[in-house]
């Protein structure tokens, strides 16, 4: 007989549901899917205890392949419905699974409140700069002059940088992966999965069909050392093939140079730091970009405040000690009332 107070050792198939994957032989939802199913065994967590919320999109399609609850709810609402659902069961892992245009377009206004108010979330955009669902139109993060379906001419939207955008809006967790890279994905996504408090991952991702080769210069092995700079708490900014590039501060821009060349020392770089007080590095970062600057990719920000859930909890709990357990039939005739004839 099985004892049945000891915890069950779960496995990434217990996370596997038994719906066919239906994304598009290639894309890169494959392999985010995969890593979360690996990752979750591993909280400790039991399987009931999540849930997966997400809009409308090729991302949104998530909660259907996760052996877990979940709601496949309305364009753009997903963080809405996951704070309710994480102020009503704060004993629940609650992970939103988004795309670029559900994020930030219909859901805008949602995503940056869920950002400020620092609900227990786990926030994980999936970015490939496209609507794929509806065939090609051009998103949010879609860069200037993109020709697409919806902009034949090129667009002229200036593209959200993700990143900047949730810290803007004072997220305490940010940061940022590639589908393709999948031990940074994976150490990125326990990362977030650890943080109390809204942990946003944006995941920069192909879409093989209708944007492909969105992040060519990051994923190529010819050009990636050179497009991209990893970012490590306490360490300097360095980068290159050879880790002989690094970025350094001429007054408050930066610049890349090249170490030992013209005296150049690794003590003359920026140093991450992803624990500071104040944003403004974490920012400052979220604005490179190629040609100019690498891309950085791993954990910009990472802080403890309190959480929404914590703070609503408190709040009640202060609340009841005052006045006792209240009663809704008191509440409803407490005040004035009128007839409507």
């Amino acid at each position: 007989m099985n004892d049945m107070s000891s915890p069950v050792a779960l496995t990434k198939k217990d996370f596997e549901s038994n719906q066919d994957v239906r994304w598009c032989p290639g894309c890169g939802d494959y392999a985010i899917l995969a890593q979360i199913q690996k990752l979750l065994p591993t909280l400790g967590i039991p399987r009931e205890n999540f849930a997966f919320i997400s809009g409308i999109g090729c991302s949104s399609r998530f909660p259907y392949y996760m052996e877990t609850y979940g709601m496949h709810s309305i364009h753009g609402r997903a963080p809405a419905i996951a704070s309710g659902l994480k102020l009503a069961r704060p004993d629940l892992s609650v992970w939103v699974v988004t795309g670029d245009g559900d994020a930030l377009a219909i859901g805008g206004n949602h995503f940056i409140h869920a950002m400020r108010r620092n609900v227990d979330l786990k926030v994980i955009l999936l970015n490939n700069r496209i609507y794929g669902l509806t065939k090609g139109q051009y998103s949010p993060t879609s860069e200037m002059g993109k020709k697409t379906k919806s902009t034949p001419l090129g667009s002229i939207d200036r593209p959200f940088s993700p990143v900047a955008l949730a810290l803007g809006a004072g997220a305490t967790f940010v940061a940022r992966s590639v589908d393709t890279d999948l031990p940074h994905l994976s150490a990125v996504l326990a990362r977030a999965a650890a943080h109390k408090g809204t942990a946003f991952v944006e995941i920069l991702q192909n879409c093989i069909v209708f944007n492909d080769g969105a992040y060519s210069t990051l994923t190529d092995k010819a050009t990636r050392d050179d497009a991209r700079v990893i970012l490590e708490d306490g360490k300097p900014l360095v980068f290159g093939k050879a880790r002989d590039r690094g970025i350094r501060l001429r007054g408050m821009e930066p610049e890349v140079v090249t170490l030992g060349e013209g005296g150049v020392a690794e003590s003359e770089l920026v140093v991450h730091d992803e624990k500071a007080a104040h944003s403004g590095l974490a920012f400052f970062l979220s604005q490179f970009d190629t040609p100019d600057l690498p891309v950085p990719l791993g954990v910009f920000r990472s802080v403890r405040n309190d959480s929404y859930d914590e703070l609503n909890a408190q709040l009640h709990a202060d609340t009841r000690a005052k006045k006792g357990d209240g009663c809704l039939t008191d509440l409803l005739h407490s005040g004035e009332t009128w007839t409507i004839g």
